[in-house]
C-alpha cells in the first residue's frame, strides 16, 4: 500500500507564495510520474502539473510561471513552489503517483 501525504497549504495574500509537498511512503523513483491537481469548491479536479522521473514538466497554462514542480528521489517528496499566487488559485491541492495514489489533500487559500 503506497501512501501519499500532502503538507504546505495555507492561508496567503494574493502575491504571496506557498510550497507544497508530497511525502510518498515507497521510493519516488519507482513511479515514472507525479503530478499535482487541485480542486476549488463547486468545481472539477483539475490537473496542475506533472513530472517524470526523468524531468519532463507540463504546466496548466493557469500557472505557467508561477509554478514550479519539482521531485527529490533520495527524499521521496514532490514538490510544487508557488509564486505569485492568486484569489483563483485557492483549492484542495493533490499529490498523485502513477495516477492510482492519490493523498488526502492541503488546502491553499488566497485572499484578496
Amino acid at each position: 500500500q503506497v501512501q501519499v501525504v500532502e503538507s504546505g497549504g495555507g492561508l496567503v495574500q494574493a502575491g504571496g507564495s506557498l510550497r507544497l509537498s508530497c511525502v510518498v511512503s515507497r521510493s519516488t523513483f519507482s513511479i515514472n510520474v507525479f503530478g499535482w491537481y487541485r480542486q476549488a469548491p463547486g468545481k472539477q479536479r483539475e490537473l496542475v502539473a506533472t513530472i517524470d522521473r526523468f524531468g519532463s514538466i507540463n504546466y496548466a497554462d493557469s500557472v505557467k510561471g508561477r509554478f514550479t514542480i519539482s521531485r527529490d528521489n533520495a527524499k521521496n517528496t514532490v514538490y510544487l513552489q508557488m509564486n505569485s499566487l492568486k484569489p483563483e488559485d485557492t483549492a484542495v491541492y493533490y499529490c498523485n503517483g502513477a495516477s492510482i495514489y492519490w493523498g488526502q489533500g492541503t488546502q491553499v487559500t488566497v485572499s484578496s
